[in-house]
């Protein structure tokens, strides 16, 4: 083994590590707190950024964006979501790296190498997947259910014949909505993180990957039903967006292997299978 690949000198008994471990969650709790505080301070303006798509596609319909406090206590608990959610958001920064700190010293030098893209790449990820959610996916949701509305919700325009149907929007209901949808396609969007992860590991293959593709393309059909709303387009939207993320990580893989043989082949520990089995079979 090389001397590149030696682990740090940082062998410590089994109390300096839970000491570490220690201190390490308490940076990352100090943390977590502090951006909580910050961002329930500023809820109001969070909630208001996260009412743009519902408000926009009522402005199309000529309706005013109006959002209702349905429990006394609704709009407490709609602060508390945002300032939790928004603080992890906020520190995940801050979390991420006390946990690379804790996990650094006991790996070689080049698994830091190896996984520390990974672990960049991961939280850009899952803002593209949010970013996508936020402003594609979310307006064609709102304007398929916005479509069920009929009339209006004054006795003017209601009639015998024609019962009015609005949207009078619950806030946390709202709130509860939209997240599941960010969060669901930031998720989504981790994909050829992950599989880009276990193809470095060795544990999947470009060659695996690309013969399970049918079997992927199910699978991502049956994402898509229950991650969007039941209107085709937005199925398809996250269908084409997912797939086209699959077949990026079969290329990723495919890289990683390559990258991995050029190594071994210079290291002189390259073993072709295919030459063993010709001269098996001579």
């Amino acid at each position: 083994m090389s001397h590149e690949d030696d682990v740090d000198d940082s062998a410590a008994p089994l109390i300096e590590h839970l000491a570490e471990l220690r201190t390490r969650i308490l940076y990352s709790l100090a943390a977590f707190i502090v951006a909580m505080v910050l961002c329930y301070a500023v809820w109001n303006p969070i909630f208001n950024f996260l009412t743009h798509p519902i408000c926009g596609a009522l402005a199309e319909r000529g309706q005013n964006c109006g959002l209702y406090l349905i429990k006394l206590q609704e709009g407490f608990f709609v602060a508390i979501n945002i300032s939790f959610l928004g603080g992890f958001a906020l520190s995940f920064p801050v979390i991420a790296y006390q946990m690379w700190r804790f996990v650094a010293p006991g790996l070689y030098r080049s698994e830091k190498s190896a996984f520390l893209p990974f672990l960049v790449a991961s939280p850009v990820m899952f803002f593209l997947g949010a970013a996508f959610a936020y402003y594609i996916i979310l307006p064609l949701a709102f304007q398929f259910f916005l479509g069920f509305q009929q009339g209006g919700l004054d006795a003017e325009t209601a009639t015998n014949e024609m019962a009015a149907i609005g949207f009078q929007g619950s806030v946390q209901e709202y709130l509860s909505l939209t997240i599941k949808f960010v969060m669901a396609f930031g998720i989504c969007f981790q994909l050829p993180v992950l599989l880009s992860l276990m193809g470095k590991a060795g544990l999947v293959s470009a060659a695996g990957l690309a013969n399970m593709r049918k079997y992927a393309v199910v699978a991502i059909l049956v994402v898509a039903a229950v991650a969007t709303p039941p209107d085709v387009i937005s199925q398809a939207i996250l269908f084409v967006v997912v797939y086209g993320l699959y077949e990026v990580s079969i290329f990723l893989v495919r890289r990683i292997e390559k990258n991995r043989e050029a190594r071994m082949r210079a290291d002189g520990t390259w073993v072709d299978l295919d030459d063993d089995d010709d001269e098996a079979a001579s």
